[in-house]
């Protein structure tokens, strides 16, 4: 097959297992801890990489930000043979309860994003696979690692919905922004990012498997909560952190690999 539009990929190039971060930057730093990786193709937002991870024939392809870009990537990783995915990335906690340093498994999105409504009504759920989500438990557990799973705001607008007064450029905002996150903590939405929802609904139409786990870097409600303003320069997008997120994605992907081959006996 000739190489896809936007990830430069052919079905030579994509294992059945697939791990999604948002970061080009961070594909090499995942990697790394395989036991065999070679670059595949870099083009726009999509860097790709495929090897071997204990035994398991594994890639690894970033998205960009948003699910418009996730999308894309989604749709020409699956025409090139990939049937798993995670998306792997950073989230900003919503409930108090999740603090930075934690890792969510969303089973489930609120579609706050126009992607998905290309594809299927605003009925349709965005819900993660079993197995992903099973696989994901499994390894936190197994890691040690302090998990929450539960119902992801995926949302386009990152500047948007919050309820600080400089939220957006010039202060723009409007009233609904006040009350958002508040309301999402009372449907019990645990955390925000950007591209769950995108992964969950393709990979469902699809008829393949898809979730997302994230680490937390930050709470969206916190420094309003105490009268301050949302500091981005303070998030750390490195560190010990995106460590945790990558070992604990490459050992969730193992963990369904382990699970598809025992089924097959």
């Amino acid at each position: 097959m000739d190489p896809q539009y936007h990830i430069k990929t052919t079905d030579k190039d994509v294992a059945p297992y697939v791990l999604l971060p948002g970061d080009p930057h961070r594909v090499p730093l995942v990697a790394k801890l395989w036991d065999e990786a070679h670059f595949v193709a870099d083009n726009r937002e999509h860097v790709t990489y495929t090897g071997v991870y204990k035994g398991m024939p594994i890639t690894c392809t970033s998205t960009g930000m948003g699910c418009p870009s996730t999308a894309i990537a989604v749709e020409e990783l699956a025409r090139c043979g990939a049937k798993t995915f995670l998306r792997m990335g950073t989230t900003a906690g919503i409930v108090p309860q999740v603090v930075p340093g934690d890792i969510v498994i969303f089973d489930s999105a609120c579609r706050f994003e126009g992607t998905t409504r290309c594809y299927v009504p605003i009925e349709y759920p965005a819900v993660a696979d079993h197995e992903v989500v099973e696989a994901a438990i499994q390894t936190a557990k197994r890691l040690g690692l302090k998990y929450h799973v539960g119902t992801s705001r995926c949302i386009d607008g990152l500047y948007t919905r919050r309820p600080e007064i400089n939220t957006s450029f010039n202060n723009y905002r409007t009233h609904d922004w006040d009350y958002f996150l508040s309301d999402l903590q009372q449907m019990n939405v645990i955390a925000g990012e950007m591209e769950s929802a995108a992964v969950m609904v393709l990979s469902r139409i699809f008829r393949l498997r898809g979730g997302a786990l994230c680490v937390c870097v930050a709470s969206l409600t916190k420094a309003f909560e105490e009268g301050g303003q949302f500091d981005y320069s303070a998030i750390n997008y490195g560190g010990s952190s995106i460590e945790k997120l990558n070992l604990i994605a490459c050992e969730t992907m193992y963990q369904i690999f382990l699970n598809d081959q025992a089924a097959a006996k």
